[in-house]
């Protein structure tokens, strides 16, 4: 079913889901969502699985025409949208009818804004995602930009009913802030790093630059100095990676970030904040504070406990699975089986 008609595509708007996983080996980055959490909330608004594809909205938003009556939900950075001229509310299960115009007015916090739509957007799925990776011209449209004069397809029904006005609670919605706090653990190439580097880099307020981009962001601050020099055999880069490359001043690599790198990592941002990074803009400010990877993990359990109540008082049933991968690894000689259950981040 076309649900949408591009009358005007905004700055960057792309169709993404929770990414391209299992292919890293091969060069591919996961791309992606920048904000998963904003995207997942966005789909359950609608009735959909997790990882059903939903439009990215940068900064400026589209002028979108509705072209059958279905349910949407607009989340993460508020960009003032509109239907038919009038306030439409974030966070919220919204019915729109055929003929309606989807429009934004202009950013006021955030940056980053997810339109969910009942059933999912439909574009081919490319190595398992409908993820659009504009560097590589991988998934989504074609592998590039929403264009005037696009039509988006929805994938089927979805998978549960939701009443239009279901909205999501206080306490699960995101704040957006210029300043923001990233937690990290640190590591891990700290023997790279003296120890008043490492004080530096937790101390010191940073600015994003406007070298900013779903790849990673440059930010301007206090240099850390290394023990003796910047560059390592390249190894695999997370998500939330802080790279300290030779002039001494952070990258944070996100979204669409090259699969393996040869700077120093000095900390990993935690998934439970990168939503939070994610919503960053050129002159916002981030600053960094060391937890544990036991600290990281309660965060990330508490938060998905929190997302599972709410899913299950809309329904009263667990979470629907997208699916799953397996791997195998090898660690320390001895071989491991996983399965990874897709049912988000």
């Amino acid at each position: 079913m076309v649900v949408f008609q591009v009358i005007e595509p905004g700055f960057l708007t792309t169709v993404q889901d929770l990414g391209r996983w299992g292919f890293q080996q091969y060069g591919v980055p996961v791309s992606g969502a920048m904000d998963l959490y904003a995207l997942r909330l966005g789909n359950r608004l609608v009735g959909n699985h997790d990882c059903a594809a939903g439009l990215e909205v940068t900064i400026t938003g589209p002028t979108l025409r509705i072209l059958e009556q279905t349910l949407i939900a607009i989340t993460g950075g508020d960009i003032t949208p509109q239907l038919n001229g009038q306030p439409f509310p974030m966070w919220e299960t919204v019915a729109v009818e055929r003929g309606d115009y989807l429009t934004f007015a202009g950013l006021r916090r955030g940056c980053r804004a997810y339109i969910t739509v009942a059933g999912g957007i439909d574009v081919p799925v490319v190595m398992g995602s409908r993820s659009t990776y504009l560097r590589g011209r991988l998934g989504g449209l074609d592998g590039r930009l929403l264009k005037t004069e696009d039509y988006l397809e929805t994938v089927g029904s979805a998978a549960r009913q939701i009443a239009p006005g279901t909205q999501v609670p206080a306490a699960l919605l995101p704040a957006y802030r210029a300043h923001i706090e990233a937690r990290v653990i640190l590591g891990p190439q700290m023997d790279f790093f003296p120890s008043e580097s490492v004080g530096a880099f937790l101390s010191e307020t940073y600015k994003l630059t406007d070298q900013a981009d779903r790849m990673g962001y440059r930010l301007e601050g206090a240099k850390i100095k290394h023990a003796d020099q910047a560059d390592i055999i390249s190894d695999g880069i997370a998500p939330g990676s802080v790279q300290i490359p030779g002039d001494g001043l952070p990258i944070i690599m996100l979204a669409d970030r090259q699969t393996i790198g040869g700077y120093t990592k000095i900390a990993t941002v935690i998934s439970s904040d990168l939503g939070k990074l994610a919503q960053a803009k050129p002159g916002d400010t981030i600053c960094f504070h060391g937890i544990s990877l036991d600290e990281a993990h309660s965060i990330l359990g508490d938060m998905e406990q929190a997302l599972l109540r709410w899913q299950q008082s809309l329904d009263g049933a667990c979470l629907p699975e997208c699916g799953s991968k397996k791997y195998q690894m090898s660690i320390n000689g001895q071989q491991f089986h996983v399965e990874i259950k897709e049912v988000g981040i």
